[in-house]
């Protein structure tokens, strides 16, 4: 049975829906008004609280600990310097990703993962001989996402200790709010300016209420995952379990993927020398990668024509859809649809897709399945390079 999370305490009033997700364990929100829209736009008009305390964390400390984080992951972490984060995955011997998340480089010689599943047993075999201690510290760090172009606003309202116009995109500083002790990184998942808290879970009562308080005047609105999903599949962020499956879970070879065939090939750094999938992914930069991520928008008076049979105006304008879907060109099966939604913003649908790589040509056109009264349509789109959405003050 899934379990609170530290914020709980305050999201669980706020959720008129009552539309709860298990999310590694913890009660999540799904959306907390009845539906998503106001959230979203929370996100990217003004400022939202999303609480991601359900991500696994890890802390690595000792002599070996960079080492051993470097032995894992296909970035560089002996370039990191205390207060910087990256954003990596890592990979079984064969090259094919089990997990993607975080790597802050605390201290010298501590620092500290985040992962989607839990990768404690793994991260233990792959340290086997070096001097490094790696403790599970997932209940004991609350963690909330501030996101959105308010949130710097409402950030410097409320923080002390830390000036946030010098805080740059992916490092972290050390905070106060009303002298309760934190950490923040400028880090996130909706694509947007934003920020994470990192906190004792004693303290999350009081710096959610301190948060909204401040925020009333911004707009400042909890986030569910539903408004999440949307603004990661703008931002062309691939979700585990949802655009790849990890190493450990498929169930067949051909449901693996490595990082170039997920679009991380840009986080892989052979140069670095050796790490966990390097040959494997040496022999595949050389050969070249049978899959690619693009984006796909797809025509909507496409969509429009296909419900016009039935009647209907089109009904895709809501929530984002997890389910994969068939994408072909001409009558070739090329791929598939992992993540795909309406963008209240770009006013258009989009998809994450995974398609044969010789068919990733940009403009290139395809068809995506949908299904209407139970019929299986298929609707044109064309292949965009991602993100969809890149906006400058994410990294301003």
């Amino acid at each position: 049975m899934p379990i609170p999370s530290p914020f709980h305490s305050r999201t669980a009033g706020l959720c008129e829906s009552h539309e709860w997700r298990n999310w590694s364990g913890y009660l999540a929100a799904g959306v907390y008004e009845p539906t998503h829209e106001c959230e979203y736009y929370a996100i990217r008009n003004s400022a939202a609280l999303i609480d991601v305390s359900p991500l696994f964390k890890y802390e690595f400390h000792g002599p070996d600990a960079g080492r051993a984080a470097n032995r894992i992951i296909t970035r560089d972490a002996w370039s990191m310097t205390p207060g910087k984060v990256i954003y990596t995955p890592w990979c079984d011997d064969d090259g094919k990703v089990i997990d993607d998340g975080t790597l802050a480089c605390l201290e010298a010689d501590r620092y500290r993962f985040t992962a989607a599943e839990d990768n404690y047993a793994w991260f233990q075999d792959c340290c086997f001989g070096l001097d490094v201690e790696i403790r599970d510290v997932t209940e004991n760090l609350a963690a909330l996402a501030v996101q959105g172009p308010s949130s710097r606003r409402l950030l410097e309202r409320v923080l002390t200790g830390v000036d946030l116009s010098a805080l740059r995109y992916y490092h972290l500083a050390k905070a106060t709010l009303d002298g309760l002790p934190l950490v923040i990184s400028r880090t996130g998942y909706t694509g947007d300016l934003g920020y994470e808290l990192w906190l004792s879970p004693e303290d999350a009562g009081q710096v959610w209420d301190r948060l909204m308080e401040a925020g009333q005047a911004l707009g400042v609105l909890p986030a569910g995952i539903l408004a999440l999903d949307i603004a990661r599949i703008e931002a062309g962020l691939v979700m585990l379990q949802v655009d790849y499956i990890s190493a450990r879970k498929a169930l067949i070879e051909a449901q693996k993927s490595s990082p170039y065939e997920i679009g991380m090939g840009w986080a892989v750094k052979l140069e670095k020398g050796d790490f966990i999938g390097r040959k494997a992914l040496q022999k595949e930069k050389q050969a070249g990668s049978r899959w690619a991520l693009v984006g796909l928008e797809v025509d909507w008076t496409s969509i429009e024509n296909v419900y016009g049979r039935y009647d209907l105006a089109p009904q895709i304008a809501g929530r984002a859809s997890r389910l994969a879907v068939p994408v072909y060109q001409g009558n070739r099966h090329i791929g598939q649809a992992t993540s795909h939604t309406f963008s209240p913003l770009l006013k258009g649908y989009i998809a994450l897709a995974t398609v044969e790589t010789r068919y990733t040509k940009p403009n290139g056109p395809v068809q995506l399945e949908i299904t209407v009264e139970y019929v299986r349509h298929t609707v044109y789109a064309r292949i965009v390079a991602l993100p969809f959405l890149n906006l400058a003050r994410k990294r301003a």
